[in-house]
């Protein structure tokens, strides 16, 4: 799953079919994602010594194939996969080409997201925001 906490995302199926959003929490075991403001339910919660309880409404996962991370450049969401970074940035689909075009062999070589779009054109993933902003 190429989705991490803090990307924005739009929902491309649900009740909050078209709308965006960042996402708050990732969970990579149930392959499912929280994002902020999105896909509210409606719980009843017990009255306890901090809260008086009632209906609450809070957000609730939705599996992460629902969603598409979205580029602001663009305007639209895209499928998203990676790449590896050769010399000078370019961008190779193997990490052994990648290392190719190096001159010796690199001690490591970046793997980053990128969006991939029609006709074979990628483009970066921006950073993800973490924090509040």
């Amino acid at each position: 799953m190429y989705i991490q906490t803090g990307d924005l995302v739009q929902v491309i199926a649900g009740k909050n079919k078209g709308q965006t959003g960042r996402v708050t929490r990732v969970d990579r075991s149930r392959n499912r994602v929280v994002v902020g403001g999105l896909n509210l339910v409606t719980r009843n919660q017990k009255p306890n010594q901090i809260s008086e309880g009632g209906r609450v409404q809070k957000e609730a996962s939705m599996h992460a194939s629902n969603v598409r991370l979205y580029s602001e450049a663009d305007g639209r969401g895209w499928r998203v996969g990676a790449r590896f970074e050769g010399k000078n940035g370019e961008l190779f689909k193997t990490a052994d080409d990648a290392a190719k075009s190096f001159s010796e062999a690199p001690a490591k070589i970046n793997k980053v997201r990128v969006f991939l779009k029609q006709g074979g054109e990628v483009s970066l993933v921006p950073a993800p925001v973490r924090g509040e902003a």
